[in-house]
């Protein structure tokens, strides 16, 4: 069993930054076996995917929408998934969900059906 909890969420200024973290607990959680995503879901849309790290590989695909300006990463010592979001817009505004699974395979990483871990969510509002 693995728990996630989001942080990081908050109002801004189109153009400002921000960083959420998501951090992974329970036995035997490593990024070597869990492969993590963020997905995000804008008030009357679908919940949509934003970047996930393979697990296998260390690949990072990421939505062309947010493409340049989000990158995922992570901290090994802290178990720690983490979305720098750069530039931005009030198109990015949504509820951020952090999202993890084993044995993932690459072309099952953008979608949500791949996952069955999952945190609260953390809300990010972009004003323009």
């Amino acid at each position: 069993q693995v728990q996630l909890e989001e942080s990081g969420g908050g109002s801004v200024q189109a153009g400002d930054s921000l960083t959420l973290s998501c951090t992974a607990s329970g036995s035997g959680f490593s990024f070597t076996r869990y492969a993590m995503a963020w997905f995000r879901q804008a008030p009357g849309k679908e919940r949509e995917f934003v970047a996930a790290l393979s697990q296998r590989t260390g690949s990072r695909p990421i939505s062309d929408s947010v493409k340049g300006r989000f990158t995922i990463s992570k901290d090994n010592a802290k178990n720690t998934l983490i979305l720098q979001m750069n530039d931005l817009k009030p198109e990015d505004t949504a509820v951020y969900y952090c999202a993890s699974a084993a044995g993932i395979i690459m072309s099952q990483l953008r979608f949500q059906s791949g996952y069955n871990y999952w945190g609260q969510g953390t809300q990010v509002t972009v004003s323009s």
